[in-house]
């Protein structure tokens, strides 16, 4: 299936057998994936998979692209990739704006040089990706701790590389929060300068407060007060645009996540209904 809209959660293998006996909940408008933990699964699984994208709308979030490595792209990957969406009709394809490859990939992401130099690097990149791919590559705005060899800022990073590259934008809510403590900025102020017009989507998730200075990205708990608040000011900023639940392990009751996906519906119908006032 095509576009999507409203709120989504990512699907876990955990959540399969129920989503395809009992139906996908009521208030989940889309899912999302990992392409690379479906492209090669057991048969049973693989049409429980085709089951599903068959009757709901998904999107492809992905993990070793590693769009911002020195290493050669991946090619083969990005044709069989291109197989997978083109099967299963999935119509979005984002991935981070990170590098997660040297001779191997790592399954873990490392921050790009924030460079002209890696802006032209990626933008090239990315380019090759999306004429293989015949879709717009939706690139997300990372967490990350350090900045090597860094000569423009985070922001001025990101909007170089979505101008020269003429992609899209996953943004990430939590992630700006996370640097915006972890690297001392305004959230709001990095949220109000990213481009409205590239927004495909956004992604929500919870985090792990190691100390009152440093937050660690963990998708693993429920999101915070502050990560509302700054939803809140995206669909102020930006407008309502579809957003996910990420919650990759600490897996609460199904009816948990509902509640978080709910508070996700409710701030849209707010944001959305704010403005029709306007």
């Amino acid at each position: 299936m095509g576009s999507v809209s409203g709120v989504g959660l990512g699907l876990r293998r955990e959540m399969v057998n129920d989503f395809c006996t009992e139906g996908v909940p009521d208030g989940i408008d889309f899912l999302e994936v990992a392409p690379e933990n479906w492209m090669r699964v057991n048969p049973r699984l693989a049409r429980q998979f085709r089951e599903l994208t068959e009757r709901h709308p998904f999107v492809c979030h992905g993990l070793s692209l590693s769009i911002g490595a020195p290493a050669p792209l991946d090619l083969d990957f990005v044709r069989q990739l291109k197989a997978f969406l083109d099967t299963h009709q999935i119509e979005v394809y984002s991935e981070h704006l990170s590098y997660c490859s040297g001779n191997a990939h790592l399954y873990d992401l490392m921050p790009i040089p924030f460079t002209e130099e890696a802006v032209a690097h990626v933008a090239e990149r990315v380019r090759v990706v999306q004429s293989i791919l015949e879709r717009p590559l939706v690139l997300e705005n990372v967490s990350y701790y350090a900045a090597p060899g860094a000569r423009m800022d985070e922001l001025t990073f990101i909007n170089a590389v979505l101008q020269q590259a003429d992609c899209e934008l996953l943004l990430d809510v939590n992630n700006i929060y996370v640097n915006s403590v972890n690297h001392r900025y305004d959230a709001r102020t990095f949220l109000a300068g990213l481009p409205t017009d590239r927004i495909r989507y956004l992604h929500l998730a919870g985090h792990y407060q190691e100390a009152p200075d440093l937050i660690v990205d963990t998708h693993g708990a429920a999101v915070v007060d502050p990560v509302w608040q700054l939803l809140e000011e995206a669909y102020a900023i930006h407008g309502v645009h579809p957003t996910l639940l990420e919650r990759d392990f600490n897996l609460p009751p199904m009816a948990e996540l509902m509640t978080e996906l709910e508070g996700i519906a409710a701030h849209q119908l707010a944001a959305a209904e704010r403005r029709a006032s306007a």
